[in-house]
């Protein structure tokens, strides 16, 4: 719990990040000036015009404007250091999600739902079993429908089957009006 009471603020958060965001070109030259932009134009501003230029100075090393962006927006507080994990997420969003301060949140976080164990925990059949299922129940449907004793059953059940030729294949359909009529003889 010492971790996630020192990782609350955004400031915070974004110094454990920088050595992150700033190594082995994780964020490429486009990405570092649409985040800047949008930290330009988001109202309040977040950074001025002049602050905007001065950080997209294609003369500087992008390590460098990167790492002076984020002392910049530390300076100025919680909220501009929000809006630049916002304008990330939007950016960048599978680096937003791989960020050392996000898998700290989420394993202190107990009430949250680890969403991939959950999909594997949904999808651990694939399709063929929910297919086998499916034509399983389908199969006793069919049996149980066309076994009833009642004789309009059998009539509303060769008709359904007569009429469809499509849906079960012609085969299948000849079998099952050959079994409604020895039923129905019986």
């Amino acid at each position: 719990m010492m971790l996630y009471k020192t990782y609350q603020s955004y400031c915070h958060r974004l110094q454990h990040d920088m050595y992150f965001l700033t190594s082995n070109s994780r964020l490429n030259e486009q990405v570092v000036d649409k985040i800047i932009l949008q930290l330009n134009r988001v109202y309040p501003q977040i950074l001025t015009n002049a602050e905007a230029e001065k950080f997209r100075n294609p003369k500087a090393l992008l390590h460098t404007r990167l790492s002076d962006l984020i002392k910049h927006l530390q300076k100025k507080g919680d909220r501009h250091c929000q809006e630049f994990y916002r304008a990330l997420q939007i950016n960048a969003e599978q680096l937003y999600n791989d960020l050392p301060s996000r898998k700290i949140l989420k394993t202190t976080d107990s009430t949250e739902i680890d969403t991939d164990k959950e999909t594997y925990m949904l999808n651990d059949r694939g399709p063929v079993f929910f297919l086998a299922c499916f034509s399983v129940a389908a199969g006793f449907a069919l049996f149980w429908y066309c076994c009833n004793s009642d004789t309009k059953v059998i009539g509303r059940a060769r008709r359904i089957l007569g009429f469809s030729p499509i849906i079960i294949g012609r085969h299948v359909r000849n079998i099952c009006m050959l079994y409604l009529e020895d039923v129905s003889r019986n």
